[in-house]
């Protein structure tokens, strides 16, 4: 729940209110779409020290000061006078979502379950997957019903009246593995990693994240362009990418039911793996759409439970909270500047060439993923 209402009103926010704010206020769309991307730069180098602190403290008080900080920032939307003001309460959400999405949210697991959180993290990204079709609706008629300042107003209620207690009073205060080490006394050998990873075999970890969260992000934001770009209409490029939402959580199911039976890095190996043929195949003017975007949506489905399980496993659950945090620095800020680049490629190059160099970074991922898993199996 707290997963669902937070990405719904911080990540995918600007996607129902820039447009009506734009509207309102006069001020330029990009730079009201680009308080996102200053978020997400916030949240980047904020990263590092937030994952220490859930090694410190655990995930219960980081989480409660996300949904916090959620709540303050959004209260900063709805009462923003001027640009300025509006951009400083992105920076606060930009904090609260360092603080409070998926990587601190998987921190916390690994925290409290060890590498038994292998299958909740599974569970969680299910459902985190119904975040924009849950929030979209809602923000839709938030801003109908209340305008766009009442919709900011209303998440921010609810991040203090339901995110701020369930995150306080829901989650184990302690350790569940150490509490299972008293009756046990080999019940802590699963938290041990079977060999102590290596710099080069972080920074190959560091880049496949960084890379997929840049590809995803590109293909998110300019996907209807790049379909149009084929002649396709806009009302047959939106239904085109419905597809790649109930994709992204069909994957993550079958990950959820098979996932014990294998190592996390042949989740990392197809999810690299289908994005690159989904785009490829999209790319070289494939026919069948529909399943280019399927196997697109099923690899980034699986992303998002590879780069959580996958250092869980390599690192182990004591070092996990700021090896999480130190990952997603770069894939955050990557994530902040992948629209503009990919608007900036489209614009000088078209949507096919922009699509190609894409494609391209897909593809050296697989062989970073390659490489990862030679390292890993040795």
């Amino acid at each position: 729940m707290t997963q669902i209402i937070a990405w719904g009103s911080s990540y995918y926010l600007p996607a129902v209110l820039a447009e009506p704010i734009a509207n309102d206020t006069g001020w330029s769309l990009s730079w009201v779409v680009g308080g996102l991307s200053l978020g997400l730069l916030t949240a980047g180098l904020a990263s590092p020290f937030i994952g220490r602190k859930i090694r410190q403290y655990g995930g219960r008080p980081i989480l409660a000061v996300s949904a916090t900080l959620l709540a303050v920032g959004l209260f900063g939307l709805s009462v923003a006078p001027s640009l300025p003001v509006f951009l400083i309460a992105w920076l606060i959400i930009g904090l609260g979502m360092g603080a409070g999405l998926y990587d601190p949210a998987f921190s916390t697991l690994g925290h409290i379950y060890g590498q038994g959180a292998r299958p909740m993290i599974a569970s969680l990204t299910l459902f985190g997957g119904f975040a924009s079709t849950a929030c979209w609706p809602f923000s839709a008629f938030l801003v109908s019903e209340l305008g766009w300042r009442g919709a900011c107003a209303t998440y921010a209620l609810i991040h203090l009246g339901l995110c701020l207690p369930l995150y306080l009073f829901a989650l184990p205060h302690g350790s569940a593995r150490r509490n299972l080490s008293m009756h046990a006394a080999d019940a802590t050998v699963v938290d041990v990693p079977a060999y102590r990873p290596t710099r080069s075999t972080f920074l190959l970890l560091a880049a496949t994240i960084m890379i997929g969260s840049t590809v995803s992000t590109v293909i998110s934001v300019h996907l209807l362009t790049i379909l149009q770009a084929r002649d396709i209409t806009l009302a047959a490029a939106v239904a085109l990418g419905t597809l790649v939402g109930p994709s992204q959580v069909g994957a993550r199911f079958v990950e959820m039911l098979i996932g014990k039976y294998h190592h996390p890095i042949w989740t990392k190996l197809a999810s690299v793996s289908a994005v690159a043929i989904g785009l490829g195949l999209l790319w070289g003017g494939l026919p069948f759409i529909f399943l280019t975007l399927i196997f697109y949506g099923a690899g980034i489905g699986l992303e998002s439970i590879a780069r959580a399980t996958l250092p869980l496993v390599l690192f182990g659950p004591d070092d996990y909270a700021p090896i999480m945090g130190k990952l997603a620095r770069p894939s955050l800020m990557a994530q902040a500047a992948a629209p503009s680049v990919g608007a900036l490629m489209i614009e000088y190059w078209g949507a096919h060439t922009a699509l190609g160099i894409v494609v391209g970074l897909a593809l050296f991922n697989v062989l970073l993923a390659g490489a990862l898993f030679v390292r890993t199996r040795r």
